[in-house]
């Protein structure tokens, strides 16, 4: 039985109460911050964010920032399996919100980092939606919303998918069980930006 599952049921409250931790860097609710230098989460799979989590633990995805924080002594199996089960759970909206004409403009800015939805990618919509469908959507769904241990990827940042693909491109980073690179290595710069262009004609709600 792997840890993930031997951990006691999961606790909302309390994998919020840990997510403040996160909040400093992944935003209050998950959302990301500095326009995709950290990552969306909330809404992201539960498997993926625990088996990541986990890897940020062993070192076997290195990243020095996560790494004082995902130590055994600073979050155990069931504070992985309760923060990953929180930020599963937050739904950002999927439609833009409507202000008030008094609004100032952080108030918007503020409120428009909260949506689930991220600016058109340029690209070759038709050539990266065949990519996607042939390589990519086994593991990701159809829809881009992932399934089991394979996160999400409609809603995520642009630039923050971009830099993740060319670090499976080169090794940096594991992709799959196919080995270091798996699906992506044959692929060009040119088809992977296609591929984001893509995945931005699946989200919903309309321009801001």
């Amino acid at each position: 039985m792997s840890a993930a599952v031997a951990v006691k049921a999961q606790n909302l409250e309390r994998g919020k109460e840990i997510n403040a931790t996160c909040a400093g860097c992944h935003g209050d609710l998950g959302q990301g911050g500095k326009r995709g230098e950290y990552p969306r989460i909330s809404g992201q799979r539960v498997g993926y964010l625990v088996t990541q989590l986990q890897a940020f633990r062993d070192r076997t995805r290195l990243n020095l920032p996560m790494f004082p924080y995902t130590q055994e002594r600073e979050l155990s199996e069931q504070d992985i399996a309760d923060v990953s089960a929180y930020l599963a759970s937050v739904e950002l909206p999927t439609e833009w919100p409507k202000f008030s004409p008094g609004d100032d403009a952080l108030t918007r800015l503020a409120a428009m980092e909260k949506v689930m939805i991220i600016a058109r990618a340029p690209g070759d919509v038709d050539n990266g939606g065949r990519i996607y469908r042939e390589e990519c959507a086994l593991c990701h769904g159809e829809d881009g919303r992932g399934k089991r241990k394979f996160p999400r990827l409609v809603g995520q940042y642009s630039n923050y998918l971009l830099k993740q693909m060319e670090a499976y491109r080169k090794g940096e980073r594991p992709h799959d069980e196919e080995g270091m690179t798996g699906a992506l290595i044959p692929l060009k710069t040119t088809d992977l930006q296609d591929i984001l262009a893509y995945l931005t004609t699946l989200q919903t709600g309309g321009k801001p």
